[in-house]
């Protein structure tokens, strides 16, 4: 089952992205490189709750 989760920037906490991850394959938190307009560069965003 997909479940949808938030992405946030570490840096400046803006919440850019939405996303969908399988529960059963991925237990731990996501974390991803993207680019955050805010800040104008490339940060890691992590999963939120």
């Amino acid at each position: 089952m997909a479940d949808k989760v938030t992405l946030v920037c570490t840096e400046c906490l803006s919440r850019n992205y939405t996303t969908t991850r399988n529960k059963k394959t991925a237990t731990t938190r996501l974390e991803l490189k993207k680019y955050c307009p805010r800040c104008g560069k490339s940060t890691l965003h992590k999963e939120t709750k």
